[in-house]
């Protein structure tokens, strides 16, 4: 296949791309992104900067609008987005190929804790693709599921809200947890201005933006008292040597959210052969096209996560913890 092909298989694919990112995960949400996607979608000019980028990951939607975002870019609509992205295109594209998309939605914790709070503690916490670790840590936010009065530590600075549906397990109180670690092939420090910076900038505009932005800063004040434990590396590669150093009395949990969706299949594959062999459980909370062969797999609503324990699914969840529903 000569030069002048692949660049055109590759603008089409990156097409279809935006395509399914407006329609799929945009709509009903984010109508700047929307427009954007779907305009950039048909704009060969646009396209064709991409394709400077590597393929894969780096030419991603929310990582090119995360970076725009990042330098002040405008995001609300195609008219004022295509002519600064163009003319700021090298800014963008180094940002691009620094960072990577790590949203750190602490409400996702919400969402965990029925299943986390029925495993024996204490617990050993390891979080794939931790991002800044924020996620680390439900044991010091509080939560109110249904309106309910909160449980959690009285002092914390956060609050999650989460609706139930179904058998849900709802806790009476936070589970121990006595050592936590993360793993992440880029790793945020919460003390970093830029990085937390980072971190609001993936922040979807919107109705949400707001209370999503006050989540992220409050819960970044917990994880500055007590900075987590993270390790760079490949997740397949790091995770036996991470969980060897976790306490022996404590039960194991790996977990992640909003993570795989991000690797390949055979990597996906390499990391439950890895995760099934160690000791503990495996905790999952991913799109349902990760796993799509388990069963109850699919949720009835398009954008929610499936919620997986030791590869079993166990319910499904709003896909900023917002919500969780148990089969």
């Amino acid at each position: 296949m000569d030069q002048a092909v692949q660049a055109d298989s590759a603008i089409a694919f990156m097409a279809r791309q935006y395509q399914g990112f407006a329609h799929q995960y945009a709509a009903g949400s984010c109508p700047g992104y929307v427009q954007i996607a779907q305009h950039l979608a048909q704009d060969e000019q646009v396209l064709g900067l991409l394709t400077s980028l590597p393929a894969g990951n780096k030419r991603q939607p929310n990582l090119l609008l995360g970076a725009v975002r990042f330098l002040g870019g405008p995001v609300d609509c195609w008219e004022r987005f295509r002519p600064w992205l163009v003319e700021h295109w090298e800014q963008v594209r180094a940002v691009v190929m620094q960072r990577r998309t790590q949203t750190n939605e602490v409400r996702r914790c919400a969402s965990l804790l029925p299943l986390l709070a029925q495993l024996p503690g204490p617990l050993a916490l390891i979080e794939v693709g931790a991002s800044a670790g924020l996620c680390l840590y439900p044991d010091r936010y509080r939560y109110s599921f249904d309106g309910a009065d909160p449980i959690g530590p009285t002092d914390s600075p956060v609050l999650l809200e989460c609706a139930t549906s179904g058998p849900v397990p709802v806790p009476e109180q936070v589970p121990q947890v006595v050592w936590r670690a993360g793993v992440d092939l880029n790793p945020l420090d919460v003390t970093d201005v830029e990085d937390m910076r980072w971190l609001e900038s993936l922040i979807w505009p919107g109705r949400n933006e707001t209370a999503r932005q006050e989540r992220l800063r409050a819960a970044t004040q917990v994880a500055v008292a007590d900075p987590p434990y993270l390790v760079k590396g490949d997740l397949t590669q790091v995770l036996p040597q991470l969980a060897a150093q976790a306490p022996r009395q404590a039960t194991l949990v790996v977990f992640h959210s909003a993570v795989l969706a991000y690797v390949d299949r055979q990597a996906r594959r390499e990391f439950v052969q890895v995760v099934s062999e160690l000791p503990g459980h495996w905790v999952s909370n991913e799109g349902w096209r990760v796993f799509p062969d388990q069963e109850d797999a699919q949720p009835q609503v398009p954008t929610h996560f499936t919620l997986g324990l030791d590869g079993q699914v166990v319910g499904h969840t709003g896909e900023h913890g917002q919500s969780v529903s148990w089969l």
